[in-house]
């Protein structure tokens, strides 16, 4: 594929991530589980929960985008656009989620996505090491926070801790992926900007 035909493609992608409803070809998780009742303070985290990870899908559409754009070699664009997809879809089951509760998405999305291309881009110029090693550091981070949501959905919501373990076993297999085609661990300046970065953007979501 030409870099301009690549360009355009992830011009689409990302117009497409920010303003048109996500798609998905695997059946969304615990889609034949019962809707739980809830209580409204219930609905309300559940809500503001799934915002958030909602916002973290953007981000991770726009950080594999970003790589992908800067990889040098096509296996590791191929397994980074692998990933960007699974994260399409789990775009889609957050949407589908957050619709359910009555919730809303992050108003503050397209910042995120532009920050996260930005940091994304400069992680590929860096090398396929270093970028594979962003990934595989990436999503180690996010499962953490998964895992986290997961203890603090309400114990009734089984529809939206069924989608949060499918995206944590997704996020896990990227995350061997990137490790086996040589990933690099980053220096612990490199893992604690990230965290930063991510808790800043985890907070403000749950709210904005």
């Amino acid at each position: 594929m030409l870099a301009i035909d690549r360009l355009i493609m992830h011009f689409d992608q990302g117009l497409r991530t920010l303003f048109a409803p996500a798609r998905t070809v695997r059946g969304m998780p615990g889609e034949d589980l019962p809707e739980p009742a809830l209580t409204e303070d219930e609905r309300h985290l559940a809500g503001a929960l799934m915002r958030v990870n909602h916002a973290g899908e953007v981000c991770a559409q726009a950080l594999y985008q970003g790589q992908a754009m800067t990889a040098r070699e096509p296996r590791i664009q191929t397994a980074l656009e692998k990933a960007a997809w699974d994260e399409t879809e789990h775009l889609a089951w957050c949407e589908r989620r957050i619709a359910a509760l009555g919730g809303r998405k992050s108003v503050l999305n397209p910042l995120w996505y532009g920050a996260s291309l930005a940091v994304g881009a400069a992680a590929g110029a860096l090398g396929d090491q270093w970028n594979l090693g962003f990934l595989a550091e990436t999503e180690r981070q996010v499962e953490r926070h998964l895992e986290r949501h997961l203890a603090r959905l309400p114990r009734e919501d089984a529809k939206s801790q069924a989608v949060l373990q499918q995206m944590k076993l997704d996020e896990r297999g990227h995350a061997d992926t990137a490790r086996a085609l040589g990933g690099a661990p980053l220096p612990l300046p490199v893992t604690l900007a990230m965290k930063l970065g991510s808790k800043v953007m985890t907070k403000t979501a749950f709210w904005v």
